[in-house]
Parts: structure tokens; sequence; C-alpha cells
């Protein structure tokens, strides 16, 4: 606990983040916006996970070699990361700024928002070096069991967010543009008050400036341990692009509705995130101290912890999901959209709480190639054709549409339990040192 509840105030203050964004846009500017801001943000997180992803090898890595004892290494193992992750930045800025017009018409952005919608997207892609180099931060110190630093760059990022929203969206008058620009600006003022934070910081372990750069032995490894969890979460969000694409053949009213629920699941979801976060750090460096019985019970309690929470969530969307939205949006038709989107996510919520403290428990002991596979299967086995198969149905509701995604959770939850039970077998026979 005294781990995680840095990780998970640190991503409440992330979903409040963008959450200010949907907010502030929905009062002082109109659907078109929100509409703009909701399609633009599902378009980025896409991205971002792939940074995300990548920089949980690096968490994993860093971990491992911080339980072997062998803190010499992590500084090598981090200009690695450093000099890939600049490789990283340099393609994707390009890719995000010159295909923002087709990547939205990917995602069939509504015709009266399209424009805008376009205009954050580019906006945002400008400012790609400071979204990797912040969560690039975020990995590496978690990977040293640091999870307190993380939360202190998003404190900033939030409230340099909230004033740059109120400044360029209240008082420009520049809807999703001055979204998007706020953004940017808040996590570059964050990066830079990190690193000065950094500079004054005693770490546990040495680097120097020729740590940086392409070290064979630790690049693999990052990418090795990374990349399986960067096509899960890619993958996952293509998955609920497709989602949203549907819904957006519903209209401008469902288009937003989601957009709003999908602020509001963000918030529904941090605890088995929070959890699965940690738990890869937490487990990386026991297993790398060899203490495979502490990992197994950090999983049991990560569960138990989180089940707690998750039927806390499940009856505030079931319930109380109409007056949630109210917060985002002040129209009838768009709140009542939010809400019937809300109820099939709080079933999730109650499953996710298996879901992610078990994955974050295999990335932990660096099977992130299982992770991958059964988060594919989730979504793409069942998660997309129900959601489509559901769209047929003449008059549908969004509420049966949001069922895609905890038929997803079940399936995934069978195949974690299998998993586990063979990773116990293995490590009885002496097959996992």
């Amino acid at each position: 606990i005294r781990f995680s509840f840095p990780v998970l105030f640190a991503m409440l203050l992330q979903m409040f983040y963008g959450a200010v964004d949907l907010f502030v846009v929905g009062q002082f500017a109109d659907t078109v916006d929100v509409s703009a801001v909701s399609t633009g943000t599902g378009i980025m997180m896409t991205f971002t996970c792939i940074i995300l992803g990548l920089s949980m090898g690096l968490t994993i890595l860093v971990g491992q070699l911080m339980g072997e004892g062998k803190p010499a290494r992590v500084g090598k193992a981090i200009g690695s990361a450093i000099f890939l992750f600049a490789l990283i930045t340099v393609f994707m800025t390009t890719f995000v700024c010159f295909f923002a017009v087709p990547i939205s018409e990917i995602m069939r952005a509504p015709r009266e928002a399209f424009n805008e919608t376009v205009s954050y997207v580019r906006l945002c892609g400008f400012g790609f070096i400071f979204i990797v180099s912040f969560n690039v931060l975020g990995a590496i110190f978690r990977g040293i069991g640091d999870s307190k630093l993380p939360l202190y760059a998003v404190m900033i990022a939030c409230v340099f967010n909230i004033f740059g929203d109120l400044l360029f969206v209240a008082v420009f008058h520049m809807g999703a543009a001055g979204a998007a620009i706020a953004t940017v600006a808040a996590q570059a003022v964050s990066v830079l008050i990190s690193l000065l934070i950094i500079k004054r910081r005693a770490l546990p372990f040495r680097m120097s400036l020729k740590d940086i750069g392409f070290h064979k032995k630790y690049v693999y490894r990052i990418l090795a341990l990374g990349t399986p969890c960067a096509l899960q979460d890619f993958l996952v969000n293509i998955s609920f692009m497709f989602v949203l694409a549907i819904v957006n053949t519903m209209g401008l009213t469902a288009s937003a509705g989601v957009g709003v629920a999908e602020k509001l699941c963000g918030f529904l979801m941090l605890v088995p995130s929070a959890f699965s976060q940690s738990m890869s750090a937490f487990v990386a460096q026991n297993i790398g101290a060899g203490k495979h019985e502490r990992a197994e019970k950090t999983l049991r309690y990560g569960i138990s912890i989180s089940v707690v929470a998750g039927i806390f969530m499940f009856l505030t969307a079931f319930c109380f999901g109409d007056s949630m939205s109210m917060i985002f949006s002040k129209e009838p038709e768009v709140i009542e959209a939010s809400f019937q989107y809300l109820k099939a996510y709080g079933i999730d919520c109650l499953l996710t709480s298996f879901l992610f403290c078990y994955i974050g428990y295999f990335n932990g002991y660096g099977r992130t190639l299982f992770s991958m596979a059964q988060s594919i299967i989730g979504a793409f086995g069942v998660r997309i054709p129900v959601a489509f198969f559901i769209s047929r149905i003449p008059g549908v509701s969004l509420f049966k549409l949001g069922l895609a995604t905890p038929s997803s959770s079940f399936i995934q939850i069978i195949l974690c339990m299998f998993y586990f039970m063979y990773l116990k077998k293995n490590l009885r026979e002496g097959k996992i040192s």
C-alpha cells in the first residue's frame, strides 16, 4: 500500500489532468469541441500507450537489476533507454503531425468536428518530446522503488494544465486547440522542474554522459520486455478506437456521450491500474532477488484490495453515472448517452480488479509476451466482434454496446488463471529459478 498509494494518487491526478480539458471545453465551448477533444484524446492515448508499454520494459529491467543488487548496471540501462526513446520521439512526432488528417478519417471523427480534431492531434504531436520524457522519468523511478517523484511530476503538470485550460479556452476561446496547447505546455514545465529536482537528489545508481548511447545488451532487453507491453497497449487501444468509430456512426450526441464516459472510466479504473503498475515494479524487484513466494503474496493482497475498490466503483457507475456525467457536460442528451455507456463499464470495474493485478504480476516476472497475447485475444477475439454484432441490432443502446468490454475482460481472466497455474507448476518443478 505504501508503494502503491503514490502511484494511485499520481494516476488520479493524471486522470484529473486529462479530465480538466474536457471539463473546461464542456463549460466554455460547444459540443463540436467536446467531440474533438474526445476523439483527439483517444488518438493521442493510443500513441502514448506505446510509450507507456515500452517504458514498462525499462521499469521491469531497472527493478530486476536493483533486486539483483547491481545498481552499477542501472546507469547503462537508463542511458540506453534515453537513446532509444529519443529515436522513438523523432519518429512519432513526424508521423502524428504529417498523418493527423488520415488518422482522424480512420477514426471517423464527426464531420462537424473534423477540423478541430485534426488541430488537437497535430498540436499534441508537436509536444511528443515532453510526453515521452514525462513517462520515461516515471518508469525509471518506479523501477528503483521510488513512486513519489512521478507523483510530484503529475502534480506540477496538473496545476499548470488547469491554468492553461482556463487561459486558452475560457479567456481566449480557442476551444479544442487551446486545450491541446495547455496540455503540451503543462507537461513541458513538469519535465523541466522534475529534472531540476533530480539534479539535487542522491540516486541509488551511477550514471554519466558516456552511458547514454546504444548499448546492445540493454536496448535489446528493454525492447524484449517492453515491446509486448507496447503492442498490447497499442492494439487494445486500437480495439477501443474501433468501438469509438462504431459509436461515431451513431451521431454527434453518442460520440460526445462516450467521450465523457471514457473520461469517467479512467477514474473508475484507477485502483486496479495503480496496482497493476505497482505490482510490475514490486514483483520485478522480488524476482530479481529470487523471492518468488513474496511476489505471489503481492498478487493475492493486490487483488483483495482491488476487489473492494471495484465493488465501490461498480455501484458508483451503475447508480450515479448520470450525476458524474453532469461534471463534463450540460446537455441532457449527452449526459444520458454517457450514463448508458457507464453502466456497462461499471460491470468491467469488478472484472478488472482481478485482471489488471494478474497483468502486473506477469509483467514483473518478465512474462510480457503472455500479457500481450491474452490482451490481443480479448480485444480482437471478443471486444471488437461483440461490439460489431451488437451495433448491427436496430435501435441498440450504448449500454448494450458497452457490454463488449466486460465480455472481453471475463475471457482474459480465465486465460490468466490458467497461465498462473502453469507458472506455479514450473516453479515447483524447478524450471524457473
